[in-house]
């Protein structure tokens, strides 16, 4: 398994539990962790960084983060219900889901019944973005797509499952330590902050 982590936050803000698993591995407390698999072979260097040239241009990735909340909605707007007719009997109840089962048989609402409810704040995958460009220097990964989550968010990026891997991509990886040292190491799965349509890659592990 690997870690990796981003973000430097005050120190104080960390649990003492938080505080002493990176004191353990000697690195510098980091805001945001992930995990993930490689081979054995693959393990990289404790304290090596994830630069934004792990991904190449034109490469597909898949991307996951949280969704934006929007709190308890009606069928209308959380399942795209038409509602009932404006008039004709019906009254106070013109954006209601109608009706919820049948009869005494089988007497219940079935599982999975499209209902008002909590909306959003769900983690989603995104798959097949296209990278457009990275910047290694101020650690940034430009993605055309539909990147899920608010503006500010984490999103986790990975190389995609559904398309392969492009020659040109480093392989197994870009890690640098923190003079510059390039380091060979297995291809991650940075968590990075999203901004607008860039998400930053200053990711270590």
């Amino acid at each position: 398994m690997l870690q990796a982590s981003t973000d430097t936050p005050k120190v104080k803000r960390l649990s003492r539990a938080a505080r002493g698993h990176f004191a353990v591995a000697n690195v510098e407390p980091k805001r945001k962790l992930a995990e993930f698999r490689v081979s054995p072979d693959n393990v990289i260097e404790v304290g090596a960084e994830i630069t934004a040239d792990h991904f190449v241009e034109g490469q597909f990735v898949d991307v996951s983060g949280t969704t934006i909340g929007k709190g308890f909605a009606g069928v209308m707007k959380r399942h795209g219900f038409g509602g009932l007719r404006a008039s004709h009997g019906v009254s106070v109840s013109h954006r209601s889901h109608g009706s919820t089962g049948q009869r005494q048989d089988p007497g219940k609402v079935f599982k999975g019944k499209m209902m008002a409810g909590h909306m959003g704040d769900v983690n989603v995958t995104t798959q097949n973005l296209r990278v457009v460009k990275t910047d290694p220097e101020r650690g940034l990964i430009m993605i055309r797509g539909a990147v899920p989550g608010a503006k500010g968010g984490w999103v986790l990026l990975r190389d995609a499952v559904k398309r392969t891997l492009p020659e040109t991509a480093p392989k197994p990886g870009a890690f640098r330590k923190g003079s510059g040292q390039a380091l060979n190491g297995a291809r991650a799965e940075p968590a990075v902050e999203a901004e607008s349509a860039q998400t930053e890659a200053g990711s270590q592990e």
